[in-house]
């Protein structure tokens, strides 16, 4: 048997997933933005981060090293984008010039910031950040910082 050794958060944001079933849990997953999502500082144990209104903390995907979203299917049902039908709105601190959208496979605007497309954990509640460093899907999630780069891998 192989034993994998997982950091306490890649550890609490595992157990949310395998607890979380999305067929019956719809409402647990964040809402799809409305025209003119607003994308906001706030306060988490990594510093002051991306997360949304609401208070859904905003990641993003390292093996994406461009614009162009590589989470579809599975990934995008664990993973939510950040999706605007309208021009995206910022709160005070951040940079308007590394705020975008990109187009996704499907034609929907995915919000951008720093050049990274945006992401929520679809298990995670207000004011939570429990998988920042976690690797799943073949890559590592993080959180963002007003500059646009992400949170360093430990914090």
């Amino acid at each position: 048997m192989k034993l994998i050794a997982l950091s306490s958060t890649a550890l609490l944001c595992a157990i949310a997933f395998v607890g979380f079933d999305a067929e019956s849990s719809v409402e647990a997953q964040p809402r799809a933005a409305k025209p003119g999502t607003k994308v906001v500082l706030g306060q988490s144990q990594f510093g002051r981060i991306l997360f949304n209104a609401g208070s859904q903390a905003i990641y993003m995907f390292d093996i994406e090293t461009s614009k162009k979203p590589q989470c579809y299917g599975a990934c995008a049902k664990a993973w939510p984008p950040v999706y605007a039908k309208g021009k995206p709105r910022l709160g005070p601190g951040l940079k308007r010039s590394l705020l975008g959208t990109t187009r996704r496979s499907d034609g929907r605007a995915q919000i951008t910031y720093g050049g990274h497309p945006l992401y929520y954990y679809a298990h995670e509640g207000p004011d939570q950040v429990l998988c920042h460093n976690v690797v799943e899907f073949g890559g590592t999630w993080l959180a963002l910082r007003r500059s646009g780069k992400p949170v360093p891998p430990h914090g």
